[in-house]
């Protein structure tokens, strides 16, 4: 008897520590910002050098692009927020073996609003709900 495998999905690191996932906030509610823009719209202080840091992080962890504008330079996130946890979703779904029984759980914990959502978009889909 031959198993097959699921083939291996590669996903970004996708899972943020507090201080990218508020910076990360910050660029989404206002679209592309210097490190200065950035630190303003904070709720707290942090140093020029850290959100530099934060920043270059994210860039490695592909959820932020840097664009040159004159001689300062602006970051993006390359994903909505959305996008950003739907992956978030994936990744755990791929992270289990059963993913049918990780897809029921879920629909058992959320909201009914939510399972009508889903249900809709299926119907609307043409897929079986």
């Amino acid at each position: 008897m031959t198993f097959r495998r699921r083939p291996e999905r590669r996903f970004d690191p996708v899972r943020l520590g507090a201080l990218e996932q508020q910076v990360m906030d910050v660029l989404w509610d206002h679209g592309p910002l210097t490190i200065r823009q950035v630190i303003t719209r904070l709720d707290t202080d942090p140093a020029y050098t850290t959100i530099a840091t934060v920043l270059a992080n994210l860039e490695r962890k592909h959820l932020v692009t840097p664009e040159r504008r004159d001689r300062s330079v602006h970051y993006a996130p390359r994903h909505t927020r959305e996008m950003h946890a739907a992956q978030i979703m994936e990744q755990a779904l791929s992270s289990t073996d059963d993913r049918a029984a990780s897809i029921l759980h879920f629909i058992d914990a959320i909201d009914p609003s939510d399972v009508q959502l889903l249900r809709d978009y299926l119907n609307r889909r043409g897929d079986p709900a």
